[in-house]
C-alpha cells in the first residue's frame, strides 16, 4: 500500500503526531501502515523474536530499544518470521543486523542503523505498553503511517 505521509499530514494536521527522530529505511517496503504493537527493551531481542513469531494481522511493531546502538534488535531470521506471520512493518529505536537480506524482504523496516553484534535473548522488557521516542508516544492500537518522509502516528 503506497501512502504519502506528507499528504496525510496536510489532510489531518495536528491529529497526527510526527516523529522527529530520523530513521533509516532498511526493509523492502518503504511505505507501510498498520495498528501499533509495542515492546520496550534494551539490548535484548527475546521479546521481539517472540512477538514477531506470532500473528501480526497487518500490525506494525514499534520497538523502543532506548536508542542504544550497542547490539541489533532484529536480524534477517526474525524479519523473515515477521513476513511469514503477516506483520506490515517494524520501527526500531535501535539497530538491526543483516541489512542486505532484510532489504529484500516484503516488510517495512525503519531503524537507527545496523550493528552485526547480537543482542541478549533473555526476553527482558515489556510488551504492549505506551513507549515514547522522537517526541511521540506510541500507544498500542493507534495507527502508524510510514514512508520515505517519516513516521506519523494517530494521537
Amino acid at each position: 500500500m503506497e501512502i504519502s505521509t506528507a499528504d496525510l499530514y496536510d489532510q489531518h494536521g495536528e491529529s497526527l503526531a510526527s516523529v522527529s527522530l530520523q530513521f533509516q529505511d532498511l526493509g523492502g517496503h518503504l511505505s507501510f501502515t498498520g495498528p501499533v504493537r509495542t515492546i520496550r527493551c534494551r539490548e535484548d531481542n527475546g521479546l521481539v523474536k517472540s512477538v514477531l513469531n506470532s500473528p501480526g494481522n497487518g500490525a506494525v511493531l514499534v520497538v523502543d530499544g532506548a536508542g542504544s546502538l550497542n547490539s541489533a534488535l532484529m536480524g534477517d531470521m526474525i524479519a523473515e518470521a515477521a513476513v511469514a506471520n503477516g506483520w506490515a512493518g517494524v520501527v526500531i529505536n535501535g539497530p538491526i543486523r543483516d541489512r542486505a537480506a532484510v532489504a529484500k524482504l516484503p516488510l517495512g523496516v525503519k531503524a537507527l542503523g545496523s550493528n552485526p553484534r547480537k543482542s541478549a535473548k533473555d526476553s527482558v522488557g515489556e510488551v504492549d505498553v505506551p513507549v515514547e521516542f522522537g517526541g511521540v508516544t506510541f500507544r498500542p492500537g493507534a495507527t502508524l503511517y510510514a514512508d520515505e518522509d517519516g513516521i506519523l502516528v494517530e494521537r
